[in-house]
């Protein structure tokens, strides 16, 4: 029988059962803001972890919360992010402890209810959203009898569990597939892709043997760097990344500060390699198919022996092997600090196959990498759709709009 049901008055919400109330979060919990912790204060065998708006982020050997509470992200891309701790941890200021001090609400059914709040969209600021504790206090949730909350919530532990599941298995195949299609562009594009031929030392440690006929040349008799400069700051910005190599900053979805003017900053050019000195020991590195301007602190170099075809060299500079040469050469006290200066960079000794060769190689991968995208493309689609489910599922539960006695009902039958 469908339970009578009425307005809840909260827009979000829509209808409630008829015997739920409707309470501000400020008269169940008490909300208060983490404390400053630096990058130095993190220690490897920290007893207690570290926790922030994304979540955990490493150990420390002091904790500031000890018990129950529920950690919502304050600040930051992910504001609004939801986590229920059951330990002593610390958080950092970029998150609002909230703690339970009614009898009348239980901490698993308000975390669930949070998460279907997404209280992300209560934030201010733009370049950096940010939420505040007053402005949670004020916010109305429904609530059931306590004996339901904690019906509904052993529910959807077992049932979201199920959803996990399912998400960290696609998303363990997503990782395998994109670790399969790293091993064949390093495969093709450091051995190349005909079959039983005669191969020879490559003098290097990163590449060992190469086929006979491929040279290996030292990046200074292949490169040059460049260091143009905007006149004006009219040319369209353009950003280097690990994974998408140089894309204009228009086709990311970048939150990050961008400068008043581009006056100054260095010219790229169709078919110039671009480096992110700061991210290059992590592979930001590519050849441009744009034309445009990169960070006053990056690097540019142009080809100056005609050896590469631009879609051969876009993929050598960036498989696995030669990223992390460039991390052995990097300098810097630790890895958000590591550099791979021009000199470093132009000492490299790379591989250069025949042209007809490298042309071979390029259509070889581009129709591989289709197939391997498309299939990594699915699967992402799949990850997307479930992810979706699971914030649905949660959201008609801790609503009201289905019943989980119903839906016990529902398996029981199915089972029998």
């Amino acid at each position: 029988m469908t339970r009578e049901m009425k307005d809840s008055g909260i827009a979000w919400i829509g209808e409630i059962p008829a015997s739920w109330k409707c309470v501000k979060l400020g008269f169940l919990y008490s909300f208060s803001s983490g404390d400053t912790l630096t990058a130095q204060d993190f220690v490897d065998n920290g007893e207690y972890k570290v926790f922030g708006a994304n979540g955990e982020r490493g150990h420390y050997d002091k904790y500031n919360v000890d018990g129950k509470h529920i950690l919502i992200g304050r600040v930051g891309a992910l504001c609004g992010n939801i986590h229920l701790i059951n330990e002593a941890v610390w958080v950092t200021e970029h998150a609002l402890v909230s703690y339970s001090f009614s009898p009348l609400i239980n901490d698993e059914f308000s975390a669930y209810l949070l998460m279907a709040m997404n209280l992300g969209q209560y934030s201010s600021g733009t370049a950096q959203p940010v939420i505040s504790a007053d402005k949670i206090r004020r916010l109305s949730i429904p609530l059931p009898e306590l004996e339901e909350q904690i019906t509904i919530a052993n529910f959807l532990d077992t049932e979201c569990a199920r959803i996990d599941a399912v998400i960290e298995q696609t998303r363990a195949s997503i990782e395998e597939y994109k670790k399969l299609k790293q091993a064949v562009i390093t495969q093709a594009v450091t051995k190349g892709i005909r079959p039983n031929r005669p191969m020879k030392d490559s003098g290097e440690n990163w590449l060992k043997a190469i086929p006979c006929d491929w040279e290996m040349v030292r990046g200074k008799g292949l490169f040059s760097e460049i260091n143009a400069r905007s006149e004006d700051g009219s040319e369209e910005l353009l950003t280097v990344s690990q994974y998408t190599g140089v894309t204009p900053r228009s086709q990311k979805n970048v939150n990050m500060f961008e400068a008043e003017t581009l006056e100054g900053y260095k010219i790229c050019e169709i078919g110039d390699i671009a480096a992110n000195t700061m991210w290059l020991w992590a592979g930001a590195i590519g050849v441009s198919q744009y034309r445009g301007v990169i960070s006053p602190s990056y690097n540019i170099y142009r080809q100056t022996s005609g050896a590469y075809l631009n879609q051969y060299l876009d993929y050598l500079l960036r498989v696995t092997p030669l990223v992390q040469h460039y991390e052995s050469l990097s300098t810097g006290i630790r890895a958000s600090r590591l550099r791979l200066y021009p000199e470093q960079f132009l000492s490299i000794r790379f591989p250069v196959p025949p042209m007809d060769e490298q042309k071979e190689i390029v259509d070889y991968l581009a129709s591989k990498i289709i197939e391997m995208d498309n299939l990594i493309i699915k699967k992402e689609t799949f990850l997307t759709e479930m992810e979706s489910y699971k914030k649905s599922l949660i959201f008609e539960y801790v609503t009201g709009k289905k019943e989980v006695n119903n839906a016990l009902h529902r398996y029981h039958r199915k089972a029998v």
